[in-house]
């Protein structure tokens, strides 16, 4: 049986050139690669005011050069948005961006929860070793604004440093 509004996406290393700094190791790497897939469940039609959608993240293991498999991040793109993330499976890190070029990040593990407020850019980095795994809601009207991830990024990255991660803002990255 098929359900309406059900949707389900994924991400390639091919589709996530612009997100990791060590383009050597990504292009020695194969592009095929699935990095995360997204299931979403969208009961009314994008854009409705007052409707919210649901969905699921799962974020393989992994690493291009020393720095985690992450999302590609985005922020809303009517800005005052806000969305939930709740961590089910694995080990990771929100990296969150302000307005103002502030940059930080918040530990993921099972049973966290965190409030994502509008104007804020966000992505997910899983730091583990088994698929990070998170359950979203969000606002039907959000929309999504990639923009932001490209470039210098959200202004920080996540790197493996002798086994462990290190949240490492990047300088001069206030765009």
């Amino acid at each position: 049986m098929r359900v309406p509004g059900l949707r389900s996406s994924e991400k390639k290393l091919g589709q996530l050139k612009a997100v990791f700094h060590d383009k050597e190791a990504w292009q020695k790497m194969d592009p095929e690669t699935i990095v995360y897939q997204v299931w979403s469940w969208e009961p009314v039609p994008a854009g409705t005011e007052g409707g919210l959608f649901w969905g699921g993240t799962e974020i393989q293991p992994g690493c291009v050069g020393n720095e985690y498999f992450m999302t590609h991040g985005h922020r809303h793109a009517i800005v005052n948005r806000a969305e939930f993330y709740g961590t089910t499976v694995g080990q990771g890190k929100l990296v969150l961006r302000d307005e103002s070029g502030r940059v930080w990040s918040e530990e993921m593990k099972p049973g966290s929860l965190h409030y994502i407020p509008g104007r804020v850019a966000h992505r997910v980095v899983n730091t583990g070793g088994v698929p990070l795994r998170f359950v979203a809601c969000w606002p039907s009207d959000a929309g999504h604004d990639y923009e932001i991830a490209g470039g210098k990024g959200l202004g920080a990255r996540v790197l493996q440093r002798n086994g462990e991660p290190v949240f490492e803002i990047i300088p001069d990255a206030v765009a």
